[in-house]
């Protein structure tokens, strides 16, 4: 089971395959919006939470700050990265492991890069030495990185990086995380080294391609049921409620 989100998230997909990204943020704001105020049944978004499920809410803002960029949106993402960057500082009240700190950190980067705001480098460097600071308390890096909290803060990074990819994985999980998990301050705080060197880049490039590809779900390569009527690609992505193309992110379509 997903957060709360309304049918908002699948909507704003539907919009990314349609290229109305002013509609996507729209609805990536509103999945955001409703996520934050009720993430899933009996969680308090104000109260301790191991998992981090409110970490999708976080997500779904700063992908809206994305989309509204790449509509020439840009007073609308300034908002949403502000408004970001607030809610994400007032999670460390809710929140309580240092990790999962660090992490909201990290989202502040993401909020301010994606947004356009000064800072996101600054922000990037602090969530390295916070991932530094909180080692003794983790025992586990891999399963906190593998935590909803954590999995949301990359989803935007790995969703962006896949335009200029063909619609591939670009940066694989073991990518945005160092390679020794015995020292679980280096092998997560990797996470903010990598968005801080190549987030800034991809925003930037999805912006001057006016493109930015939806998420990538359960995947099939070479289909004889599918092919996009677009760039002829049998190759299937289906996330959310839509069937869209692996490599150019628009609907595509049932040939059985």
């Amino acid at each position: 089971m997903r957060t709360q989100d309304g049918g908002h998230r699948a909507a704003a997909v539907t919009a990314i395959a349609d290229r109305d990204y002013r509609r996507a943020g729209d609805e990536y704001t509103r999945a955001g919006w409703r996520v934050l105020a009720d993430p899933r049944e009996r969680i308090d978004p104000f109260g301790a939470d191991e998992k981090g499920w409110v970490g999708d809410g976080l997500q779904y803002l700063a992908t809206s700050a994305v989309c509204y960029r790449v509509a020439g949106q840009d007073t609308r993402a300034t908002r949403r990265g502000v408004e970001g960057v607030a809610v994400a500082k007032d999670l460390t009240n809710a929140l309580e492991h240092p990790v999962q700190h660090a992490c909201l950190t990290e989202f502040v980067g993401d909020f301010r890069t994606a947004a356009g705001l000064d800072g996101g480098e600054a922000a990037y460097r602090e969530a390295e030495t916070a991932y530094e600071d909180a080692a003794s308390a983790v025992d586990n890096p891999q399963a906190w990185g593998t935590t909803p909290l954590f999995e949301a803060a990359a989803t935007l990074l790995q969703q962006v990086a896949r335009g200029p990819a063909n619609g591939e994985i670009a940066i694989p999980w073991e990518d945005l995380h160092g390679t020794n998990p015995d020292d679980p301050g280096q092998f997560l705080a990797q996470r903010a080294v990598v968005k801080r060197q190549r987030f800034p880049s991809l925003v930037q490039q999805a912006i001057a391609d006016g493109f930015l590809a939806t998420p990538r779900g359960t995947t099939e390569y070479d289909t004889d049921h599918h092919q996009c009527p677009h760039c002829g690609s049998t190759d299937v992505n289906w996330v959310a409620e839509s069937v869209v193309c692996l490599r150019c992110s628009r609907p595509t379509e049932d040939i059985d």
